[in-house]
């Protein structure tokens, strides 16, 4: 009878995409937005991503050949985390500077906290909040046709007039990958037709976004302003992109709205109240720490479970 039957725990039906099959999915949906940041940028464009990718990979298999581990570079996670990490920096940014956030993002991030699906925050992101903490300077300095100026949002922050189709085509300052609004939302269309991504998180994300912005903004239901608060700095990247990270974000139904609702409130807060025009990667990461609270309070109660409380003074 052994030998005819086969006992195995759940999942008994298993989908047939892999890690590295979803990471390959990630790759296709960001190539919009990487070769528009390239088109934009120039080759110093160019050259960022491919430092970043290179360094990622090479960080993971120097790590793991160190501590003894099993090579897992082939699942692709490396290449996305180097990619991701590249379009949320400045083209201008020294090499040696993105080599360094890039080994931060793989050994400090991801590696040290046991690899892909134990890092508690996102890599990428955490590369970027660390390199922007810790070269401020190179971080916030954005060219664009070879001339340094602000990007749209600090200028929209500013109280000045910004060009919202220019933002939403993408030809104006930022990082590499957060100019095209268009592009971006490609690569969202992309992810979700085959079935990589939902609209739960990024959906909720932007709403809660907009709401918290023509409540708090002082500019109101005020078409112009909404758009470029859209379109400007990271939040269309990171709403598609890192907030839907499998990894860092909650996977029970009302967790994701949840989570949806702390990343708009949280984005909002910073770029309305705080001193910087941006707020995305602060919010994405925050949130990311609240993961295991939400996921504790919306986790679905087992059919057929009811409390019973106990009677006052014993246990009859």
């Amino acid at each position: 009878m052994s030998d005819l039957l086969h006992v195995a725990s759940s999942p008994h039906v298993r989908g047939k995409d892999d890690t590295s099959r979803i990471m390959l999915y990630v790759i296709i949906g960001l190539l919009p937005t990487t070769i528009f940041g390239i088109f934009n940028f120039g080759f110093r464009a160019l050259l960022l991503v491919l430092v970043c990718i290179a360094s990622c990979v090479a960080s993971e298999y120097i790590f793991e050949k160190i501590v003894h581990k099993k090579s897992t570079i082939s699942d692709l996670s490396a290449v996305v985390t180097g990619l991701l990490l590249a379009l949320n920096l400045p083209h201008t940014l020294p090499v040696w500077q993105a080599v360094i956030g890039s080994v931060f993002a793989i050994v400090i991030v991801k590696m040290l906290f046991g690899g892909l699906g134990q890092n508690f925050m996102n890599p990428a992101l955490g590369g970027r909040v660390f390199l922007l903490v810790s070269f401020a300077g190179t971080m916030t300095n954005f060219e664009f046709d070879g001339v340094s100026q602000a990007t749209p949002l600090a200028v929209l922050k500013g109280g000045e007039a910004v060009d919202a189709m220019s933002m939403l085509i993408g030809r104006c300052g930022g990082t590499i990958g957060e100019t095209s609004a268009l592009c971006i939302l490609l690569g969202a269309i992309i992810l979700i037709l085959l079935g990589v991504i939902d609209l739960v998180i990024p959906g909720t994300y932007i709403l809660s976004f907009v709401i918290f912005i023509i409540l708090f903004s002082g500019h109101g239901f005020d078409t112009g302003y909404l758009v470029a608060q859209l379109c400007g700095g990271g939040l269309m990247l990171g709403a598609f992109f890192m907030a839907t990270d499998y990894v860092t974000s909650p996977i029970t139904p009302m967790g994701k709205v949840l989570f949806g609702i702390c990343l708009g409130v949280l984005t909002g807060i910073f770029r309305i109240f705080g001193n910087s025009a941006e707020g995305v990667s602060y919010a994405i990461i925050f949130s990311n720490l609240l993961v295991p609270l939400i996921e504790k309070v919306t986790v679905p109660r087992a059919f057929g479970i009811k409390r019973v409380k106990k009677a006052k003074g014993g246990d009859n």
